[in-house]
């Protein structure tokens, strides 16, 4: 029988096999298990003086009746009954034309290849270009500065994603989570995350996996098109007919899939210019941390830290004002990575972390950032954007106007001190940020309400991580881009726009999405919902 077992626990300081620890959480003889497959493993380090890795498993055992029934009186094992995939539901409209994609992040990958998986045809148009190319074009503006507004950290095969830590976590609590992963592994991320609590490829691997997934779009049918923007789109009252690509070609389309991704303000304006129905939302803005990998993990781990089991630790930091009405807290943490110029815009400053699989650069950052609302910047649907190039304007000229980013160390910000980069003395080469960084006061490039709240949660995060806010943590600014400032309003039954017939706002890009897994979990339901109305074409 297979038998769903929780909470199988192992100390670092013991010498034991998952079969020995799993044998005893049983009290059964080992000879009894046959097999054991992890899905999913966490370390719990709440006590520092006695880590444990913490697994769940499916084990395959042999047992007699009464054992089996004493087994299973214990609330962390249960008989294992693998979920079935959910099969597609096909609906009875037929299509006019093949299906269109705006985006290959991971909400228009997803979306495109569930719909080729089904026979649907689709076209993937992306305004930047393949991985590799792009790739090129990212190094250029980072060792020269050499920009490259379609070309960038932000458009191009894999979006935002693809420079980033590549985390694959989600609140989302969806049953098709698996699934995807299965996919991703399939498409060449490590079979790991398929039971890591925290799973990450990083963005070498990530490259990889996009680009396989493109194959597969297109040996099932699909088309992927590059340095394809769509710059306007045809409509026929409320109904989408097309779009126009790079102001020139049209293509002929009743159904329009808008994963274009949080920074694609042009396709926005053009939207809102077509009356589709948008509003405002909230998002977050503030700066990005860098320290020493080891403070970090002797923080998080005590002398476990560096232990092989354990890898470069993270962290997720919460601060409230005292009236509730900001929140400080970190964002998108990247172990073991380097902090990157994430500009997709000509004259600003953007910046963004990554880190590659092993995490294995010795220096950890974060973003921590201050929450935003309408009632900061207005509640036009275009008000969010306008905001964000105010601040990412100014940290382009504090920088000196050449993609240097304003930076300073931890203390000297506290202090309200003239900038300083690290005090320690050679020994941690930061910030990692490149073309370069400008000494620069960083409370003059975000709103005062912003850089009053950071500095009380990092004071604040300072007593759970020691050294947070010593000189040896470097901040470089800003960060604007957390989340799309907007929300494409779309019915929850059918994806579809609730005022454009054929248009369904998707990903993270139409504010229904926070990050890989959630973005590439909304693809793939808006891609079921067109295969719920339409027939495939095979």
């Amino acid at each position: 029988m297979q038998l769903k077992i929780n909470n199988v626990r192992i100390s670092l300081r013991q010498e034991v096999s998952l079969e020995d620890a799993l044998a005893r959480k049983l009290d059964i003889w080992k000879t009894s298990i046959k097999t054991v497959q992890v899905i999913r493993k966490a370390i719990d380090a709440r006590k520092k003086n006695e880590i444990f890795l913490n697994y769940h498993v499916i084990a395959e055992v042999d047992l007699k009746k009464d054992i089996l029934k004493k087994v299973l009186t214990s609330n962390d094992v249960s008989e294992y009954i693998k979920k079935e995939a959910v099969p597609p539901e096909y609906g009875d409209s037929v299509l006019a034309a093949r299906p269109v994609v705006l985006g290959a992040g991971p909400a228009g990958l997803l979306a495109t290849l569930e719909l080729a998986r089904n026979g649907y045809k689709p076209i993937l148009l992306e305004r930047g270009k393949p991985v590799y190319d792009r790739l090129k074009d990212v190094e250029t503006f980072w060792k020269k500065g050499v920009f490259n507004p379609e070309s960038n950290v932000q458009f191009g095969a894999g979006g935002a994603g693809t420079f980033s830590d590549g985390k694959l976590t989600t609140r989302v609590n969806d049953p098709i989570t698996n699934d995807i992963l299965e996919t991703f592994v399939k498409a060449g991320a490590p079979e790991e995350i398929l039971a890591e609590h925290k799973p990450h490829v990083g963005t070498d691997k990530l490259r990889a996996m996009v680009t396989n997934i493109l194959k597969d779009i297109e040996a099932h049918g699909g088309e992927v098109r590059y340095q394809s923007k769509v710059t306007d789109f045809i409509l026929e009252g409320l109904q989408v007919k097309g779009v126009v690509i790079n102001n020139d070609e049209k293509l002929m389309t009743d159904i329009v899939v808008v994963a274009c991704g949080h920074s694609a303000r042009d396709t926005y304006k053009v939207l809102h210019e077509r009356n589709v129905g948008m509003e405002a939302k909230a998002f977050a803005i503030g700066l990005r941390v860098e320290h020493p990998q080891e403070v970090i993990d002797k923080a998080q781990y005590g002398e476990f830290a560096g232990h092989p089991k354990l890898g470069a630790a993270d962290y997720a930091l919460v601060y409230h004002n005292k009236d509730k009405s900001r929140t400080a807290y970190s964002f998108c943490m990247c172990p073991g990575g380097q902090v990157v110029a994430s500009s997709s815009e000509e004259g600003g400053v953007v910046v963004n972390g990554m880190s590659m699989y092993h995490r294995d650069s010795g220096v950890a950052n974060s973003a921590l950032v201050v929450n935003v609302t309408p009632a900061d910047f207005g509640d036009s649907p275009l008000a969010g954007i306008e905001f964000q190039r105010k601040y990412e304007k100014l940290a382009f000229e504090a920088g000196g106007s050449n993609y240097y980013a304003p930076a300073q160390n931890v203390k000297s910000f506290l202090d309200g001190e003239e900038p300083k980069l690290s005090e320690v003395d050679g020994d941690f080469e930061i910030p990692t940020y490149k073309p370069n960084v400008t000494l620069y006061d960083l409370s003059k490039v975000l709103p005062n309400y912003v850089v009053k709240t950071l500095r009380d949660g990092i004071l604040s995060f300072d007593e759970k991580i020691k050294g947070f806010a010593g000189s040896q943590g470097i901040l470089t600014g800003v960060e604007t881009r957390t989340s799309a400032p907007l929300r494409i309003i779309r019915d929850r039954e059918t994806f579809i726009s609730v005022t454009h017939q054929g248009l369904y706002p998707c990903g993270e890009g139409a504010g229904y999405a926070g990050g890989i897994m959630s973005a590439a979990l909304d693809g793939y339901h808006v891609a079921r919902a067109i295969m719920k109305k339409y027939k495939p074409f095979n």
